[in-house]
C-alpha cells in the first residue's frame, strides 16, 4: 500500500471534447513531470475528483491536492468545489488540500507576456 500524495489538476470540463482535449495537453508537461498528477474534470466530462480520487484510494493513496486550473476563485472555488471536496473526503477516508488557482501566481502572468510577445513577433515579418 502506497500513501503518496496525488495532485489533481481540476479544470471545469465540457461536453465538447476538443475543450477538454486542450486542457489535456496544457496539463500534459506537469502529468508528464510530476509523480501521481493526474487531470479530474469538475463537471460535464469524466475523469471527475471523485473517480480519480477512488482509484488512487484503492491503491492506498490517502492525501490529495488539488490544482484548480481556473485564472480566478468564483462560485466553483469558493463554494462548488470546497463542498464536493468535502463530500469526497468523507466518502473515501483522504485528505484533500485545495490550492490556489494557477491564475493568482504571477508565473502564470509571465507566461501570457511570453505569449503576447511571440505574436507581436508575429506581425513584425
Amino acid at each position: 500500500m502506497s500513501s503518496t500524495h496525488h495532485i489533481i489538476l481540476l479544470a471545469h470540463g465540457s461536453s465538447d471534447k476538443r475543450w477538454c482535449e486542450t486542457f489535456e495537453k496544457l496539463a500534459e508537461p506537469t502529468l508528464n513531470s510530476i509523480e501521481n498528477a493526474t487531470i479530474a474534470y469538475m463537471e460535464l466530462a469524466e475523469p471527475s475528483m471523485e473517480t480519480i480520487v477512488a482509484q488512487a484510494r484503492a491503491s492506498g493513496a490517502s492525501q490529495f491536492t488539488v490544482v484548480p486550473l481556473f485564472l480566478a476563485a468564483g462560485r466553483h472555488l469558493r463554494k462548488d468545489v470546497p463542498a464536493m471536496i468535502k463530500e469526497i473526503e468523507q466518502e473515501h477516508n483522504v485528505s484533500m488540500r485545495l490550492a490556489d488557482p494557477i491564475g493568482y501566481n504571477p508565473q502564470l502572468g509571465l507566461a501570457i507576456r511570453d505569449v503576447v510577445q511571440e505574436e507581436l513577433a508575429k506581425t513584425a515579418n
